[in-house]
């Protein structure tokens, strides 16, 4: 399994960040680079510049009318309701364990208890 460079938006908390740096991720989170009150298109693009996977909760990001995704290196949407850190983790682990080898590019990938949904997003030219 590989190295992911992981950016966690606003709503993950240390728990999380932490979790993931124990399976050997580098995660980073929002809050802790100045991005604690940023809106989702300064972190989406913070992502981009980083070259970070954007992990969230955010349902905008499934909504390209809201924010248009193109040409990036992924964006995963974790659904675990209610959402605990626990809650989270029990989703999010499990996933990125069996596909961090995985191209995210240009991909929202949306992560529930239920399953997984692959959307390719951008570099459709």
């Amino acid at each position: 399994m590989r190295t992911l460079r992981l950016l966690l938006d606003q709503m993950l908390d240390e728990e999380v960040a932490g979790a993931l740096r124990a399976q050997g991720h580098d995660a980073v989170r929002a809050s802790d680079i100045g991005l604690a009150t940023a809106d989702d298109q300064a972190i989406l693009a913070r992502a981009i510049g980083d070259n970070r996977l954007l992990l969230t909760l955010d349902e905008h990001f499934g909504d390209w009318a809201v924010l248009p995704l193109s040409d990036h290196p992924g964006v995963v949407r974790v659904k675990a309701a209610p959402a605990t850190s626990a809650r989270i983790l029990n989703v999010l682990l499990p996933f990125l364990e069996k596909t961090a080898d995985r191209d995210f590019r240009d991909h929202l990938v949306i992560v529930r208890p239920a399953g997984v949904r692959w959307i390719r997003t951008g570099g459709l030219r």
